[in-house]
């Protein structure tokens, strides 16, 4: 079994930056894929970013279209935590942001991950 706890959320302007942790209890995460989700009120659960065991010591990462050259996904191993650096915000990434681990690499529908946090919300003001 797999705890994850996001926290870092918060209002900011747009153009701001946040950096959101995810830490996880219970297992180790190194062989996990470790993914971003986020939900705005009245839409379904988006992919924001994943980042994959993919041998060796290589992670690689993928990130949404909409978020790519923005968000930055990456993991501390060591310390079983996983995060999301959010720059240049803007007030379409408003949602609530959630963590997600599974066994899928690259993964990006929400089905594909067994392990969820409860959620961070972030607010993007214009």
């Amino acid at each position: 079994q797999v705890q994850l706890v996001e926290s870092g959320g918060g209002l900011v302007q747009a153009g701001g930056s946040l950096r959101l942790s995810c830490a996880a209890s219970g297992r180790t995460l190194s062989r996990y894929a470790m993914g971003w989700f986020r939900q705005a009120p009245g839409k379904e659960r988006e992919f924001v970013a994943t980042i994959s065991w993919s041998g060796g010591s290589t992670y690689t990462a993928y990130s949404a279209d909409s978020v790519k050259g923005r968000f930055t996904v990456s993991r501390d191993n060591a310390k079983n935590m996983v995060y999301l650096q959010m720059n240049s915000l803007k007030p379409e990434d408003t949602a609530v942001y959630y963590c997600a681990a599974g066994w899928v690499a690259g993964a990006k529908e929400p089905y594909q991950y067994t392990y969820w946090g409860q959620g961070t919300q972030v607010t993007v003001s214009s």
